[in-house]
C-alpha cells in the first residue's frame, strides 16, 4: 500500500490516462479501474491496473482492500451526445447508477474525497455568454442530464456522509500529451479535432459538418476547447485543495474563447498542410449553438494556470500524436 494511492476510475481512457501520467510525475501512484470498453490497455503506463466495471461491488471491494486509496478521480462516463439521445438507458445505467455504487464503496471505506469529471453539457442552451458557474443548469440531452444528476447526488452525499467533491465542468477536451506518449483514440471517434486529423491522414473521406444554419458567425457550432494536460493540472489542484482541508465546489474548465467548426477546420488545414475535404450535413440531435465558459473561478480559487491555451498548439499536439500513431493504440489488444 501507499499513502499516495489515488483511484482513477476510467484511467485507460483519453483524459484519465493523461491524468495518470500527471499524477505519477508529481509523486502519486494512480490505481486504475477500467473495463476497456472505451479505454486502452496500452494507455495505462504509470500504476496498477484492475480490469473491470467501476460499478461492480466485487471490483470496488478488491481495490479498496488492496490499496490505501486517499482520493478518487472519476472519469468513467459514456460521453456521446447523439448516442445518449438514442440510448438513454445505457447512459443512466453507467453514468448515474454505477456512480452510486462507487460512492457507496467510498462511504463504507471512509474515502471522502472525489474529483468528478462533469461537463458544460449540464448548462444546456444558455442565454448569456461566457457561461459562469451560477448559470441555471438546463441540460438538453441525456448525457448532460446524467452529469447534472451526479452533481446533485454529490451535494447530498456531502451533507449526509461528509464526501467532499469538486465537480469540474469541462468544455471540449482536446490535444495530446506534449511528450507523445498518449493521445486521443475513441472507437468510433466522435470528437471534432481527431476526426479532422483522421481526414487529413486519408482515413476518412471527408469531415461531416453537422449543420451550417446555427445563429453563429459562420453558421456552424461554436465550442470552447481546452488542452487535456491543462485539465489534468486542474484535477490535481482540486485534489490537493481537498487534501489541505478545503471545501468542494463546482468549476468551469475551458479556454474562455470559442471557435466554430469551420475555424477549427481552417486552422487544421494550415497546421497539417492538407486540404481536408468537408461536407455540410444535417444538425445532430441534442447540439446547442454556442458553449463558451468563464474560467475565472478556477483561476482564482484553484490557482489554475493553463499552459496550452493557444488553439494552434492544441491542434499541433494532437496532429503530432496522430501522425505517429495513425492507427491509435493499435497494439493494445482491443
Amino acid at each position: 500500500m501507499s499513502e499516495n494511492d489515488i483511484l482513477v476510475v476510467g484511467g485507460a481512457g483519453y483524459i484519465g490516462s493523461h491524468m495518470c501520467k500527471y499524477l505519477w510525475r508529481r509523486g502519486y501512484r494512480p490505481v486504475v479501474i477500467d473495463n476497456l470498453v472505451c479505454g486502452h490497455r496500452a494507455a495505462v503506463q504509470w500504476g496498477p491496473f484492475i480490469e473491470g466495471d467501476f460499478g461492480d461491488p466485487a471490483v470496488l471491494n478488491r481495490v479498496f482492500s488492496e490499496y490505501d486509496i486517499q482520493g478518487v478521480l472519476h472519469f468513467a462516463a459514456y460521453a456521446s451526445v447523439p448516442e445518449s439521445v438514442a440510448h438513454p438507458l445505457k447512459y443512466y445505467a453507467n453514468n448515474v447508477a454505477n456512480t452510486l455504487n462507487l460512492l457507496q464503496a467510498m462511504v463504507s471505506r471512509k474515502v471522502r474525497r472525489m474529483i468528478f469529471s462533469s461537463s458544460c453539457a449540464t448548462y444546456g442552451d444558455v442565454d448569456t455568454l461566457p457561461i459562469v458557474e451560477t448559470q441555471v443548469q438546463r441540460p438538453v440531452n441525456p448525457y448532460g442530464r446524467t452529469k447534472w444528476m451526479v452533481e446533485q447526488i454529490l451535494d447530498d452525499f456531502a451533507s449526509a456522509y461528509g464526501v467532499r467533491a469538486v465537480c469540474l465542468r469541462y468544455f471540449n477536451a482536446a490535444g495530446a500529451d506534449p511528450d507523445g506518449h498518449l493521445g486521443e483514440d475513441h472507437r468510433p471517434e466522435t470528437h471534432l479535432i481527431p476526426i479532422i486529423l483522421k481526414t487529413a491522414l486519408g482515413q476518412r473521406e471527408f469531415l461531416s459538418v453537422c449543420g451550417d444554419d446555427y445563429p453563429t458567425r459562420d453558421g456552424t457550432c461554436v465550442r470552447d476547447y481546452i488542452h487535456v494536460d491543462d485539465l489534468a493540472q486542474a484535477h490535481l489542484l482540486a485534489l490537493e485543495r481537498l487534501f489541505a482541508g478545503g471545501p468542494g465546489g463546482k468549476y468551469n474548465l475551458g479556454n474562455g474563447d470559442g471557435f466554430t467548426v469551420r475555424e477549427v477546420l481552417d486552422r487544421s488545414r494550415k497546421i497539417t498542410g492538407k486540404a481536408i475535404p468537408a461536407r455540410v450535413e444535417a444538425r445532430r440531435p441534442g447540439d446547442v449553438p454556442v458553449l463558451i465558459g468563464s474560467t475565472e473561478k478556477a483561476v482564482r480559487e484553484l490557482g489554475w494556470r493553463p499552459e496550452f491555451s493557444d488553439m494552434d498548439v492544441i491542434i499541433k499536439t494532437a496532429w503530432d500524436w496522430q501522425r505517429r500513431h495513425p492507427e491509435g493504440y493499435a497494439d493494445d489488444g482491443r
